[in-house]
């Protein structure tokens, strides 16, 4: 069974940042293109960053406009989320997942991630005012 662990969200204030890890088990990462997500209790799932199996790939949500980048260390099975300049919008909780195959630039933007495969348990992030 595949696993997702997402760890490293927190509170920070707003300008501060955050580096969010997420740790696969139970399959061959690099089956895999990742992607990281958020959720709030207000809004839909969205999409925030994914990239491709060999990581050299990424696509990004609109918003994030330079201030996160998506990263993986596949001798690691590990994807990351550095999040810069945090603002306190992107209060949510994160998710990462995984999907089966992979993807390249556009190809990796799924609005709600209904084509995802596996699902980590997520992580909250807060950024104070």
């Amino acid at each position: 069974q595949v696993q997702l662990v997402e760890s490293g969200g927190g509170l920070v204030q707003a300008g501060g940042s955050l580096s969010l890890s997420c740790v696969v088990s139970g399959g061959t990462f690099t089956d895999y293109a990742m992607g990281w997500f958020r959720q709030t209790s207000e809004k839909e799932r969205e999409f925030v960053a994914a990239l491709s199996v060999s990581g050299g790939s990424t696509y990004y949500a609109d918003f994030i406009k330079g201030r996160f980048t998506i990263s993986r260390d596949n001798a690691k099975n590990t994807v990351y989320l550095q999040m810069n300049s945090l603002k306190p919008e992107d209060t949510a909780k994160y998710y990462c997942a995984a999907l089966n195959g992979n993807c390249s630039g556009y190809g990796c933007y799924d609005e709600d991630g209904d084509e995802y495969d596996y699902w980590g348990q997520g992580t909250q992030v807060t950024v104070s005012s």
